[in-house]
């Protein structure tokens, strides 16, 4: 459900205003309406959003060096190596300004240290043909008048002539080129339909071993910033608080509209209709003065969701979507059971339910992974329900376990087990219910937003539907008295009242168009749902799989075969979960968002409450 909100209007005089905002921080329950008056044109708030941008930037990559606070080998009197046991010392030294300096220093170091790896990289590769010779020596032959010239061809244009006339020495031949020099006067003019090649000025020693040191530096990186986010992440995550704290207090500050000449700032917000009166009681202690009032039609209304225990690990996935506008019911509550329902059938194994209860904290992870505020309690309940639902199939670990002889086992077969056939049908029954109870919250929104009447030609749709399948199942002809009445009544229902208050012959024309897009759209919609017999089959499937892979394949060799039948067991089942997880989440999310909320008119759209409060760090 939506928490109901009341309207706070504050007048405070322009002198007071900064007080009254540290007071009202310091409640922390009023939703302050952002007018972002001038925002754009404060250079301090603009400065202080740059910052916080550098400072979680940084944040976020000494996050990955995180590492478990041991001493890392440093370069010992290295600035850096001085700077961090400085600071272990004396964390008082430590300020955002100071880890900020020695994280760009070190991110500006390991820039140059790139390049300068990638151009000793291409020295590298050019000198490799030449093999390791002294650039000195050529230098020292050039001050004696004979000058060394080293080219490249390819091996079909190189000339035998060469080597005679211009004293060639071949360096290195292979199947394509020629890498050789040639050795003559300096003033002597050299005429080789060849590529000339200038090398370094260093030779191929002196290059490896620049780019030994250089690797070692680059090799120090990991080892500097994970010393640097021991000592600066928390320095960091303070800073970014007070900073979050000041840029929100400066937008809630520029919000204020001027009134009286500038010395009147009108400011409004929202708060729950619950805390009214304790907030009250406070302001009026601080004699500040303000209304309250109802909120209207026309306002932009913040969301509170306000939910049982059960619906609340549900939450995530609403605001995953949308949150509902202030007019609209909360639908989490409504669609929390069907996706639990969803999840376990489309995973579909009892073991995999199991495991996942036992193993709860890696599967907590791995749901956070998905969405970080996912609860260990959901991930529970989706295991249950997995758990539930392969007793159906009877499938455990991909193995049948209704093939054991085991009077129990047999029993429970006799009561859950359905067939591939079974599951098919199962399937589309329940799309038909949930698109049936989604009409039916439409209907019940329609009447609770707009009034009864709007909500007739919902209901009309729903009782003809209901009839129809009824009917259907019992076997009853459609010529029967009783459900041509009902029919009747439904259709008139559906072309008359679907749009109150408007030319009948108007309300005709969108009732054929409504009955063209219900033909049309419903089938597909339930078709949907077939979905979740096929992902639940084909999990099994590959469990199955896996299984018969993990017996066939194993070697003769008692040990080696039990080693290599359980690594395939575990591996195999490990990827299959691990795809069926993301399928049975984003599968369901498909089936509640599109088509139960499609048909239960849910629009969404809402603002999420934010009481202006001081962040902690």
């Amino acid at each position: 459900m939506i928490t109901k909100m009341k309207k706070l209007s504050f007048l405070i005089y322009s002198k007071e205003y900064e007080q009254f905002l540290e007071q009202l921080r310091a409640l922390g329950v009023v939703h302050v309406i952002r007018k972002e008056q001038g925002t754009v044109q404060d250079s301090a708030l603009q400065e202080d959003i740059n910052l916080l941008a550098r400072y979680k930037s940084a944040l976020k990559v000494l996050e990955g060096h995180k590492g478990d606070g041991s001493f890392c080998a440093l370069e010992t009197g290295s600035p850096f190596d001085e700077f961090v046991k400085r600071a272990q010392k004396e964390p008082s030294l430590l300020c955002p300004s100071k880890v900020m300096e020695r994280f760009d220093i070190l991110e500006a170091d390991k820039v140059v240290l790139d390049q300068t790896m990638q151009i000793l990289s291409r020295d590298r590769a050019q000198l490799l043909p030449w093999g390791d010779f002294e650039p000195q020596s050529v230098e020292r032959l050039a001050k004696a008048g004979y000058k060394i010239r080293f080219y490249t061809c390819p091996l079909r244009a190189f000339k035998d002539e060469w080597t005679d006339k211009y004293g060639v020495v071949e360096i290195l031949r292979d199947k394509q080129k020629v890498n050789f020099i040639t050795l003559t006067h300096t003033d002597d003019p050299v005429d080789i339909d060849a590529e000339q090649v200038q090398l370094p000025s260093m030779s191929l020693s002196a290059v490896e071993k620049e780019i030994a040191e250089t690797q070692a530096q680059i090799d120090s990186y990991p080892a500097k910033m994970t010393q640097l986010a021991g000592i600066g992440i928390p320095v960091l995550e303070k800073a970014i608080a007070d900073l979050d704290n000041r840029i929100d207090f400066s937008r809630v500050k520029l919000t204020g509209e001027k009134l009286a000449d500038n010395h009147l700032l009108l400011l409004e917000g929202w708060i729950p209709a619950d805390k009214v009166d304790e907030t009250s009681k406070a302001l009026d202690i601080k004699g500040v003065f303000y209304d309250v009032s109802d909120p209207t039609p026309d306002d932009d209304i913040p969301i509170q969701l306000k939910n049982n225990k059960f619906a609340k690990l549900f939450e995530p996935l609403t605001k995953l979507y949308m949150l509902p506008t202030y007019q609209e019911l909360d639908l989490t509550l409504l669609f929390a059971p069907f996706f639990m329902l969803f999840f376990g059938l489309c995973l579909g194994d009892t073991g995999y339910g199991l495991l996942m209860i036992v193993a709860l904290p890696i599967f907590t992870k791995l749901f956070q992974l998905i969405n970080p505020n996912f609860s260990k309690w959901l991930v529970v309940l989706f295991g249950a329900s997995t758990m539930l639902c392969g007793l159906l199939s009877g499938t455990f670990f991909g193995f049948n376990m209704y093939d054991l002889d085991i009077p129990f086992i047999q029993k429970m077969k006799g009561i859950l087990y359905t067939d591939n056939s079974t599951m098919f049908t199962v399937s589309l029954c329940i799309g038909v219910v949930q698109i049936l109870f989604g009409m039916g919250v439409k209907a019940f929104n329609l009447a609770i937003q707009c009034g009864f009447k709007y909500a007739l030609s919902t209901i009309g749709w729903l009782v003809l539907l209901i009839t129809v399948g009824v009917s259907v199942l019992a076997g009853i002809e459609m010529s029967n008295p009783v459900v041509m009445v009902i029919l009747i009544a439904a259709a008139v229902l559906i072309f008359l009242f679907n749009s109150p208050g408007k030319n009948p012959l108007l309300n005709i024309g969108l009732g054929l168009w409504d009955t063209y897009n219900m033909a049309t759209g419903l089938l597909g919609d339930v078709l949907s749902y077939v979905r979740l017999f096929a992902l639940g089959l084909s999990g099994g499937i590959l469990a199955n799989v896996f299984n018969s892979m993990a017996v066939g394949m194993k070697p003769d060799n008692p040990v080696a075969g039990f080693i290599v039948m359980v690594l395939i067991f575990v591996i195999g089942h490990a990827l299959n979960i691990f795809m069926n997880i993301l399928g049975a989440i984003v599968h369901p999310m498909r089936l509640t968002f599109v088509e139960f909320f499609k048909n239960a008119g849910y629009t969404g759209g809402g603002v999420e409450y934010k009481p202006f409060k001081a962040i902690e760090n």
